[in-house]
């Protein structure tokens, strides 16, 4: 009778909720367990050298720094500064070996197209535009390069501070350990402790 297959379907509309709210229940299991992996993951990334996809750097005591990887030689590179609003303040063109296939540094003083200094603190973006010889676009690859200085839980999404800007942890492509330029102070470090070492011998003598 019609009034059986209302019931029917009130009772297949209510199995499908308790599936849905079991499928929901799934879901946010697997996303707690993927945010604590992502912060555990991260705060052991702190003080790491890293490398993470990205193209926005912080302007700093006047200047800024950028790194790309262009994926062939290019005859032309033309290399824009925007900021956060997508404004460009700044264009310039790469010569030499800036323009060769493999990994490039792009710095900026910080300077826009008038030739004012632009306040420090404020982040920037890079974009880069490469052609071959014959006009044809060249592959660019953004990227992030320095120590992680801190982890922050935003939303749900684990982010990095790197240069002093905020990245996705998940976009991290290499880390290593910071490159130690302490040599000058260890003479003296060694020195110091060779002269705390022998009173202690003279007197034990």
């Amino acid at each position: 009778s019609p009034m059986d297959s209302t019931q029917f379907t009130q009772q297949l509309v209510q199995m499908t909720g308790v599936e849905q709210q079991l499928l929901t229940n799934d879901l946010l299991e697997k996303l707690v367990t993927n945010t604590g992996s992502g912060i555990q993951t991260s705060v052991s990334l702190l003080g790491k050298e890293v490398r993470a996809a990205g193209d926005l750097a912080k302007l700093t005591a006047g200047k800024a720094e950028w790194n790309f990887k262009l994926g062939a030689d290019a005859a032309d590179v033309t290399v824009e500064v925007l900021d956060s609003a997508g404004k460009v303040v700044q264009i310039a063109k790469l010569s030499g070996d800036q323009l060769k296939a493999g990994e490039q540094t792009f710095a900026w003083n910080g300077k826009d197209r008038t030739g004012a200094q632009l306040a420090n603190g404020g982040q920037y973006s890079l974009r880069v535009t490469a052609k071959d010889a014959a006009g044809a676009s060249v592959p660019v690859t953004n990227y992030l390069k320095g120590v992680v200085t801190g982890v922050e839980q935003v939303d749900g999404k684990t982010l990095i501070t790197v240069n002093g800007v905020q990245v996705g942890w998940e976009k991290v492509t290499s880390i290593a350990e910071p490159v130690k330029q302490a040599a000058a102070n260890d003479d003296t470090t060694s020195n110091n402790t060779e002269a705390s070492e022998n009173p202690p011998s003279e007197t034990a003598g």
